[in-house]
């Protein structure tokens, strides 16, 4: 059986106690561009560059779920129900989901608990 693909890696999301100070960090290791996130108090590094991925993503997390797992990798897609049911079909398990234009979000854990997010981007 063939499956059609239609994911990839978009983002590293990164829980963090300064997301300003994390970003400037990468932004300067990676030589990429430090810009605000889409909320207040996410920052994010090249985002500016649409041919650079993955970018990455830091938002403010209190320190257990930093310790439990800052580092959550972000697929996009523009089948947001299709792939939620072949996810879930292949053992994800959906956390919860969120739409806030211009994203729609959903978290998973696979079978073993890591975290992970599939997103689409929606016109405003």
């Amino acid at each position: 059986m063939t499956v059609d693909v239609s994911t990839f890696f978009a983002s590293v999301n990164i829980g963090c106690a300064d997301p300003a100070s994390l970003a400037e960090f990468w932004g300067k290791v990676l030589d990429r561009e430090v810009t605000p996130g889409f909320r207040e108090g996410v920052m994010a590094v090249g985002t500016t560059d649409p041919g650079s991925r993955p970018q990455m993503i830091f938002f403010p997390a209190p320190e257990a779920e930093r310790i439990i797992g800052g580092f959550v990798p972000t697929l996009v897609t523009e089948h947001h129900d299709e792939e939620t049911a072949r996810f879930t079909g292949l053992g994800a398990k959906l956390l919860n989901e969120s739409n806030h234009p211009p994203i729609r979000l959903s978290v998973f854990t696979d079978p073993e608990g890591n975290r992970f997010q599939l997103a689409t981007l929606q016109p405003e």
